[in-house]
């Protein structure tokens, strides 16, 4: 059996990091590569598991997802390193200034819908995005756009022919319907970017499968669970959270979606790692959930997806990456 070459964007902290640990713990013989946007971490997060791994084969990759020319020089990197892909991890995603509307928050935590509340941050969390130097919003460029470029471009390695390869999205329960319009897939008009580009890419997913699978390409959507990282960190102070984490830890025990840790929030992309591709649903959400006692299990959950929409943002998405494409070719002619 070949060793398997497994990628992981946004690799060098919190799920990411956590889901390497764990892949490499399952299969000490893995072709990791780290593709992450700052290299000095990367650096520490291989050392980090070359201590626990000492034998491993850990890789590094610059890549910055939310730029364009990073994605398509990145792809030729790897391009030049492997032949084929057995796992793409889209992991990266950004979540910038977050605001946190605290009067309802404190409303919410004294009500019946205490747990919902925390598991969707509906009506609770809006962010400030703005354009990035290729001129697109920088919360869809990061989380979905720069992934899709990604796709296309190792789709040579990723559907070499004789051989299944998977994707695997790192999406959130936040990604709501209603944060999401096909007439502004971008979501340059609206408060909620982070929630429409997860809803966008559990969308991809759906038109991946349709497109690809018969080509031995699979993708997957995972949720983590409400866990604490620097994206968490990032929403509210860490001193509210330390102020919280006893409701949490009640919580816990009536919902098993507060999983907390980064471990045990990669517990859905672990359990995909050792699952066959005909066997899942292209249709469902792998939730990583623990119980009150501690432990890890996945659970796959309907998604609330139009298949026709799904089918537009794939071609809106094509069509971008055709003008971005000839953007980046021009840019380049006139350097």
């Amino acid at each position: 059996d070949m060793e398997k070459v497994v990628l992981v964007t946004g690799a060098n902290s919190g799920i990411g990091l956590a889901l390497c640990e764990r892949l490499l713990t399952e299969d000490s013989q893995l072709l990791l590569c780290l593709a992450c946007r700052n290299m000095k971490r990367a650096e520490d997060a291989r050392s980090a598991l070359l201590t626990s791994h000492i034998n491993a084969h850990i890789d590094l990759l610059h890549l910055d997802v939310g730029s364009v020319q990073s994605v398509l020089t990145a792809a030729q990197e790897v391009k030049a390193r492997y032949n084929r892909i057995d796992f793409l991890y889209l992991n990266a995603g950004i979540m910038p200034n977050p605001q946190v509307d605290v009067k309802a928050l404190f409303k919410g935590l004294f009500s019946r819908n205490v747990i919902n509340m925390f598991a969707t941050a509906e009506g609770l969390l809006t962010q400030q995005d703005r354009l990035n130097s290729d001129g697109l919003q920088e919360v869809f460029a990061t989380n979905l756009f720069g992934h899709f470029l990604l796709i296309r471009e190792l789709e040579p390695l990723l559907c070499p022919g004789g051989q299944t390869s998977r994707i695997v999205w790192t999406s959130s329960s936040n990604a709501r319907r209603s944060a999401f319009s096909i007439e502004d897939i971008q979501h340059r008009n609206g408060t909620e970017p982070y929630s429409s580009s997860k809803y966008a890419s559990d969308m991809l997913s759906l038109a991946l499968n349709r497109h690809k699978n018969s080509q031995g390409l699979f993708s997957s959507v995972i949720c983590p669970g409400l866990v604490m990282t620097n994206l968490t960190y990032g929403i509210l102070p860490s001193f509210f959270w330390t102020l919280i984490m006893p409701i949490m830890w009640l919580i816990r025990i009536f919902t098993n979606t507060f999983t907390l840790t980064p471990y045990n929030g990669a517990e859905a992309l672990h359990w995909l790692f050792v699952q066959n591709p005909e066997s899942l649903d292209p249709r469902a959400k792998y939730h990583s959930l623990t119980s009150g006692l501690g432990k890890n299990y996945t659970q796959s959950r309907q998604m609330d997806i139009d298949e026709q929409m799904s089918e537009i943002l794939y071609s809106k998405l094509l069509e971008l990456e055709k003008v971005m494409r000839r953007k980046q070719s021009e840019g380049n002619a006139d350097k």
